[in-house]
C-alpha cells in the first residue's frame, strides 16, 4: 500500500508541474495563436537561472528571480521572433520556429552550464520528511504543491479582477474587438507571452528541487505538458491545470502496478477523451468537433 501511495504520489507532484506548464501554455495559445514548442526550453532557463543565483540572493530569492528573468526574455523573443507570426493562419510555422529556438536554448544551455545534469539545493528545513510514516512526504513536496496552487489561483484572480486580466480575457475571445477599442494588443500579447513563459520558468525552479538539474528535462515535461492541453480541452485554462493533474497521477499509480505502461498510459487517455469528448474536458465546442 505505501509503494503505491509513493507513486501516486510522485505522480501527482508530477501532475502539478504538467499543470503548471499546461497553464502558462494554454495561455500563450489561446492569446498569441502559437503553439511554443520552446516552452520546456524556457523552464530550462527559469531553473538554470535560479541555479546560477542562487548562492548569491539564496534559494528564495532566485525562486522568483529566475521564473522573472525567464518572462523579460519571453518579452524579447515575443518582440524580436513571435510577433512575426501573427496573422499567418498556418501553424506550422509557429511550430518550426519555436521547435528551432528550443534547439537553440538546448544547445545553448550546454554551451553554459555543461551537459551533465547538477543538483539544486533547496533549504534545509524543507528537505526533511513531514511524517514519520510517509517518508516520501517531504516539507518541499508540501511546498511545491502549495506554491504551484497560490501561482495558479494568482493567475485566475489577476485574469478576472484586474483591468489587464479582463483585457487579455477578452482578447482571448476576440481580439480585433479589443484593438477596435483602442487597446494596444502588440503590448497585450508580449505581456501575456512573457506571463506564459514565466510560469514555465516557476516550474522549473520548483521541479529542479524534485528533479536534477539537466539541458533537457524541458523535453521530458513537453510532450505531457501538450497532452494535458488536449485532455482538458484546448482554451480552457482551467482545464489545462485538471488534465496536468489526471495525467500524472494516472502515469503515477500506473507506474505502481506496471511501470513499463507509466509514460504510454497519458496518451491512451489523451486518446479516450478525443473519442469520447473531442473537445476535451472543459475545452470549447467546435475545436475538434
Amino acid at each position: 500500500m505505501e509503494l503505491v501511495l509513493f507513486d501516486a504520489f510522485n505522480g501527482l507532484i508530477q501532475g502539478t508541474f504538467y499543470a503548471l506548464m499546461a497553464l502558462g501554455l494554454s495561455l500563450i495559445i489561446s492569446l498569441n495563436s502559437v503553439i511554443n514548442f520552446a516552452h520546456g526550453g524556457f523552464m530550462v532557463i527559469g531553473a538554470y537561472l535560479a541555479f546560477t543565483l542562487a548562492p548569491y540572493i539564496g534559494f528564495w530569492g532566485a525562486l522568483f528571480a529566475g521564473p522573472i528573468l525567464a518572462g523579460l526574455l519571453g518579452i524579447l523573443v515575443e518582440r524580436v521572433l513571435v510577433r512575426r507570426l501573427y496573422g499567418r493562419a498556418d501553424p506550422i510555422y509557429s511550430l518550426l520556429l519555436t521547435f528551432g529556438l528550443a534547439l537553440i536554448i538546448e544547445n545553448s544551455v550546454r554551451s553554459i552550464w555543461g551537459a551533465q545534469g547538477q543538483p539544486f539545493r533547496i533549504p534545509a528545513g524543507l528537505d526533511s520528511p513531514v511524517s514519520s510514516v510517509y517518508f516520501f512526504l517531504t516539507g518541499y513536496r508540501v511546498f511545491v504543491m502549495a506554491a504551484i496552487a497560490l501561482a495558479a489561483a494568482s493567475l485566475f484572480a489577476f485574469l478576472r479582477f484586474s483591468r489587464f486580466g479582463l483585457r487579455i480575457r477578452a482578447g482571448i475571445l476576440d481580439l480585433e474587438t479589443v484593438s477596435a477599442l483602442g487597446v494596444n494588443v502588440y503590448l497585450l500579447r508580449a505581456v501575456n507571452f512573457a506571463i506564459g513563459i514565466a510560469l514555465a520558468g516557476f516550474a522549473g525552479v520548483l521541479a529542479a528541487g524534485v528533479l536534477q538539474l539537466s539541458p533537457t528535462m524541458g523535453n521530458d515535461v513537453i510532450m505531457a505538458t501538450f497532452v494535458a492541453i488536449v485532455v482538458g480541452g484546448i482554451g480552457s485554462l482551467l482545464g489545462s491545470v485538471l488534465g496536468g493533474l489526471i495525467i500524472g497521477l494516472a502515469a503515477g499509480v500506473t507506474a505502481a502496478y506496471y511501470p513499463v505502461a507509466s509514460d504510454v498510459v497519458i496518451y491512451v487517455i489523451m486518446a479516450f477523451v478525443l473519442i469520447v469528448r473531442p473537445r476535451g474536458l472543459l475545452g470549447q465546442e467546435g475545436l475538434f468537433e
